[in-house]
């Protein structure tokens, strides 16, 4: 059944970003349209280059002292996607990469993303590292 629904959303998911952008390109300008689309990508692209610098500092720190960095690899993982969908052109995407960058809600996104794989190795849901065997 998720495999419908992920399908269902790679095939609708663009075409409503595109309904849209049509409709605010009829309200304020294809010029305007183009120019906000552009705009928010290169700030977008900036703010996940800078933010992701950033984190991935904080990795480095806390494994040069011995910790694992989990929590600043989830933060790392949002803010790839955030940039990823800053760069796709369309409002909802923006809306969706920038809701990535602002830490309270990205410390929310991060801490729903945690407890799901917790919720999925509970249930064998997802390989854990000691499952895997070599063969020979």
């Amino acid at each position: 059944m998720h495999g419908y629904l992920i399908l269902l959303l790679f095939i609708a998911f663009p075409f409503v970003e595109l309904a849209l952008l049509i409709k605010i390109g009829q309200y304020i300008g294809v010029g305007s349209t183009l120019g906000i689309v552009i705009i928010t990508g290169a700030a977008g692209a900036y703010l996940a280059k800078h933010q992701g610098l950033r984190t991935l500092r904080r990795i480095q720190e806390e494994v040069n002292q011995g910790r694992m960095p989990a929590d600043k690899l989830f933060d790392g993982f949002i803010i790839l996607c955030s940039g990823l969908l800053l760069l796709t052109p369309g409002f909802i995407t923006d809306l969706i990469g920038f809701l990535g960058l602002i830490p309270n809600t990205r410390n929310a996104a991060k801490q729903w993303l945690m407890r799901k794989l917790r919720d999925a190795i509970s249930r064998g849901k997802v390989p854990r590292s000691t499952s895997f065997r070599i063969h020979r």
